[in-house]
């Protein structure tokens, strides 16, 4: 009988299949990355510029994008003012995302040793999640500098220490370390089985059966 440490000991085949998973997965992605990174961008962009606006008061007037950077318009929603001056923020696909292609590489090498592949789906949420904080937080922060500066907002410690150390945590700290956040995730949660759906079962490597049921006979009577 094997040991529970033996157990726990990953196969070489595995490991080596893993790693050719990783270094082809990387090249296709990396080549994939390259055509859709400015249409992730400009949506990713959009949804979190729309959020922004509405925690700070503002209204996005043009969304426009140049190669690898999204720009977006803003102006303030203040009424009473003789001017209403315009704010563009730039948001550099780049700075936030360029560790995709290296981040889905190591998420494909995980395959052989994940027994529920929901934890694609999850990881790919966590992602997309901290790239939209990214920018949340990035255009906050500099939203709160120009509306202060501009008399539409009035200054306040808590906020510019809020906005300036979300946005500084993220671009120093979560983004960088993202495929060792995504990659730490899956190994963690590599053996995780599913819930069966009703009236099914998990066997051993987590693989759906049908639940036995009671054996078809007549019902005997009582007497």
């Amino acid at each position: 009988m094997e040991t529970q440490s033996q157990k726990k000991l990953l196969p070489k085949g595995a490991i080596l299949k893993a790693g050719l998973i990783f270094v082809i997965s990387f090249c296709v992605f990396l080549g994939g990355w390259l055509v859709v990174k400015g249409y992730y961008g400009t949506v990713i962009t959009t949804v979190s510029s729309y959020a922004a606006a509405a925690v700070k008061n503002a209204q996005v007037v043009d969304i426009t994008r140049d190669k690898d950077v999204v720009k977006v318009g803003f102006i303030p929603k203040t009424y009473g003012v003789a001017q209403v001056y315009k704010t563009s923020i730039d948001v550099p696909v780049s700075n936030y995302a360029f560790n995709v292609p290296l981040t889905l590489a190591i998420m494909a090498a995980f395959f052989p040793f994940l027994r529920s592949r929901r934890l694609y789906i999850e990881a790919l949420v966590i992602l997309v999640f901290v790239h939209f904080l990214f920018i949340f937080t990035l255009e906050g922060e500099r939203l709160t500098g120009v509306f202060v500066s501009q008399g539409y907002e009035k200054e306040s410690t808590i906020s510019n220490i809020f906005w300036q150390f979300s946005w500084g945590f993220l671009d120093n700290m979560v983004v960088r370390f993202e495929p060792f956040l995504i990659g730490a995730y899956l190994f963690f949660f590599r053996n995780r089985v599913p819930s069966a759906k009703p009236g099914r079962e998990r066997d051993k490597k987590g693989r759906e059966t049908k639940r036995p049921g009671k054996p078809k006979g007549k019902k005997s009577r009582k007497k």
